[in-house]
């Protein structure tokens, strides 16, 4: 086991990971940003860094700094958190060659599945169903239109490289296709330095449904159940819960076993996700392999008893899982809220700002993941997510007036949230019904 974890993120997934370190008996040491500099969480490590001016390319994303820090700390290994460098298999390598250990998977296997093209092959080489589309990149206009033709309208556009819907268009004619190749690149390129893009059937109505994953370096799998994601606005996701409501049980099934296989097929080890668009008739295809811990990571936490943190490290460190598949078990129903500095009133506009009071819920099977306290002030440089209401429960029915109970009791007083927003959907029939699709908030709200 480790004695000292540098960790290469900030906020709430940064206070997570001290947390979880200090469980298990592990020094830990936090970088920050000047944008950062005086945040409490700093406190809770044992050593802290800054590593540079407030925006994120000249502090989070430099990887000349965070290693650095990691030398001057003799941290044994970096935890990435999510979002940042999490995804970055230079980041990764580099680390290897310092001789740190990097707590996620492999640089080979990150860099394999975050070209969601190579992935579409890999999960076919493994068996699992994915969306009809072009088998490769699309090299020329005349080729898309060729591919859109063969599969028929609408169809959607999509950047190989990145994510958080950036570099996708869904193109329902021929005009249309042409006008969407050229943004999607272009965006793709900005954002990712790589203006690669791929055609794929767009499944209309569908809803995001994915599977928690982990695996040890000594080749076993195993799954954690599913998350329904389907509550999301311009892609990107506002609710989750666990499990997914009105899956059929042999849909369920198939679904986590599909998910089990594409990992084991990508000699994949450490936490994942594996990522699926379900249809109006339980049919699913692989999207993506999300090759980090998420964002939403507690709802399978709290469905399962497992500590999904820990498990990264114990199984960087060189751990074998501890339980088998027959030892997992989905019990109860559980809901995450992201917690934003937004205005959904206004288009959710961002709402950085200094919080004057915040008040935060409590009771049987309520926790608010955070970092925010009285006093502190939400910087403009970041994502606004500012923290993660999850509630459990016995039942869906139970989870659901639990939430809207704590979103109730929620107060964080001098910036504007989306915690009426949260209200609003989980009021609503459709959503307690489990009528909702990933276009069910921008068609209805």
């Amino acid at each position: 086991m480790y004695n000292r974890i540098l960790i290469a993120n900030r906020g709430e997934i940064a206070l997570r990971i001290i947390r979880a370190c200090r469980e298990l008996g592990i020094e830990t040491v936090a970088v920050f940003s000047e944008g950062d500099r005086g945040s409490a969480y700093l406190d809770l490590a044992d050593e802290s860094y800054c590593v540079g001016n407030a925006r994120s390319s000249e502090s989070y994303l430099r990887i000349d700094q965070i290693i650095s820090a990691a030398e001057v700390s003799g941290a044994d290994a970096i935890h990435p958190g999510y979002g940042f460098l999490a995804e970055n298999a230079k980041f990764n390598e580099v680390c290897r060659d310092c001789e740190i250990d990097f707590i996620g998977p492999s640089p080979e296997a990150m860099q394999m599945l975050g070209d969601k093209n190579e992935a579409r092959t890999l999960a076919n080489q493994a068996g699992v169903p994915v969306v009809p589309g072009s088998e490769g990149l699309i090299e020329n206009e005349k080729e898309a239109v060729a591919v859109a033709e063969q599969i028929g309208y609408p169809v959607l556009i999509k950047a190989t490289a990145g994510g958080g819907g950036k570099g996708m268009r869904v193109a329902t004619d021929l005009a249309s296709l042409k006008t969407g190749l050229e943004q999607a690149a272009n965006e793709a390129q900005a954002a990712f330095g790589n203006a690669g893009v791929y055609i794929e059937k767009f499944v209309e109505h569908p809803r995001h449904v994915e599977v928690q994953v982990v695996a040890d370096k000594q080749g076993n799998v195993v799954h954690l159940w599913e998350r329904d994601c389907s509550t999301q606005r311009r892609h990107q996701k506002l609710i989750e819960e666990s499990p997914a409501h009105s899956l059929p049980t042999e849909i369920r099934n198939e679904i986590c076993s599909a998910a089990v296989r594409m990992i084991e097929h990508a000699n994949y080890y450490n936490a994942g996700t594996v990522e699926f668009i379900v249809d109006q008739q339980h049919n699913f295809y692989f999207i993506e392999v999300n090759a980090r811990i998420q964002v939403e990571h507690p709802v399978s936490e709290m469905v399962t008893g497992i500590d999904l943190i820990q498990q990264q490290i114990r199984i960087a460190s060189g751990e074998s899982l501890s339980f088998t598949q027959q030892d997992i078990h989905c019990r109860g129903s559980a809901i995450e809220c992201r917690i934003n500095a937004e205005d959904p009133a206004h288009n959710f506009r961002p709402c950085p700002g200094r919080i004057n009071q915040i008040y935060v819920p409590g009771g049987f099977g309520v926790r608010f993941d955070s970092h925010v306290y009285a006093g502190y002030t939400v910087p403009p440089y970041y994502d606004s997510m500012i923290g993660k209401l999850i509630v459990h429960q016995p039942t869906r029915e139970q989870a659901i007036d639990c939430m809207i109970g704590a979103l109730s009791e929620l107060r964080i007083d001098g910036i504007q949230t989306t915690v009426p927003f949260h209200i609003r959907v989980l009021q609503s029939s459709d959503f307690r019904e489990g009528k909702v699709d990933t276009g069910w908030v921008a068609r209805t709200l």
